[in-house]
């Protein structure tokens, strides 16, 4: 899943980010798996996931929280007490 378009052209800069060494040893894992040719490439895609959050992500996150909150308004809902309860998970016992 390479997007990479700006990998080591005259419009880019490196930088020094300190990150844990256990974060760096899952990059490493991944960054081939997913279709990436180096850490960089995958590193500067989620950059710009970040900076660019997907537009349909968070309608479909919009639109669930929409069905949750009318689903809580018809008493389609239980609270995580109630579920307990109802379980035997309560602590009463």
């Amino acid at each position: 899943m390479s997007t990479d378009t700006d990998g080591g052209g005259k419009d880019t800069e490196k930088i020094d980010v300190r990150v844990p060494v256990a974060m760096l040893e899952q990059i490493d894992e991944e960054y081939e798996r997913r279709g990436y040719t180096s850490r960089s490439e995958a590193i500067r895609d989620a950059l710009r996931d970040w900076l660019n959050p997907s537009a349909e992500l968070s309608k479909e996150l919009l639109a669930n929280l929409e069905e949750s909150s009318k689903q809580r308004e018809r008493g389609e809902t239980h609270s995580a007490d109630e579920v307990r309860k109802r379980l035997g998970l309560d602590g009463d016992e």
